[in-house]
């Protein structure tokens, strides 16, 4: 009889959590919430949504946590800029419970990229290539350091993200670049070792560079689908080692 209580009293208050949740996703899908603008105060909300002020603020730290809104003591609760950055740990923990998630998360990474690449050979400012030639020297200067090589080629990638100005790919790679990392280290140190490396990461990113300044985003493309195989082959030969 003891859990069942129990179970009658939550019931309510779960679903209280859901309709306060779902009224500021609503708000903020419709655009009626927008970026700097502050939700209704705490007692409004709860009348307005039939729930307890403990509910309401318990949802808003919810919310606060995962980088929705900013609560402002004093103030009220105000929406933030999307920054799915700090997402990065939560996705991270969901993922890493999934098997084989590396391998998984290298083929959303492929998609990603490829689409970036093409988006900055159109869109990449002398800024951006600048970047991009920054990041390339810093592969040239750490090709035998697993660690920070991995570091830098992770880095170069990066800066195609960024040069695609695409604010949904930023974000969906930010949301992964945790595990994202995991993979350029956990594969550099398993190859850095192997004939031919010199070539794969120099020479490959100095010709995705050239391929994004001249503006060739089919070119660019194939030579990123030909950079992902000649690393997945030099993981096969070390597997097989």
């Amino acid at each position: 009889m003891m859990d069942a209580a129990l179970t009658r009293q939550d019931e309510p208050e779960a679903k209280g959590y859901e309709k306060v949740f779902a009224f500021v996703r609503d708000q903020l899908l419709s655009g009626q919430l927008k970026t700097g603008d502050r939700l209704l105060p705490e007692r409004e909300l709860a009348t307005r949504l039939g729930v307890s002020r403990p509910v309401i603020r318990e949802v808003l730290r919810g919310l606060a946590a995962i980088g929705v809104i900013e609560i402002r003591h004093g103030s009220g609760s105000v929406v933030r800029q999307p920054g799915f950055a700090e997402l990065g740990d939560l996705f991270t923990m969901m993922l890493v419970q999934q098997a084989e998630v590396v391998e998984d998360v290298m083929e959303a990474r492929i998609a990603i990229e490829r689409q970036a690449i093409r988006l900055a050979c159109s869109r990449a400012t002398p800024a951006d290539l600048q970047a991009l030639r920054q990041a390339l020297q810093r592969i040239e200067e750490t090709v035998d350091d697993p660690l920070i090589g991995g570091e830098a080629d992770f880095a170069f990638h990066a800066a195609l993200i960024a040069a695609a100005h695409s604010p949904t790919l930023a974000s969906l790679h930010a949301a992964i670049a945790l595990l994202l990392r995991r993979s350029h280290f956990q594969r550099r140190a398993r190859i850095t070792d192997q004939a031919g490396i010199e070539v794969y990461l120099i020479e490959h990113h100095r010709e995705l560079l050239a391929a994004v300044v001249a503006r060739d985003a089919d070119g660019a493309d194939r030579l990123l689908m030909h950079h992902f195989e000649i690393g997945s082959e030099f993981q096969r030969r070390a597997a097989a080692r």
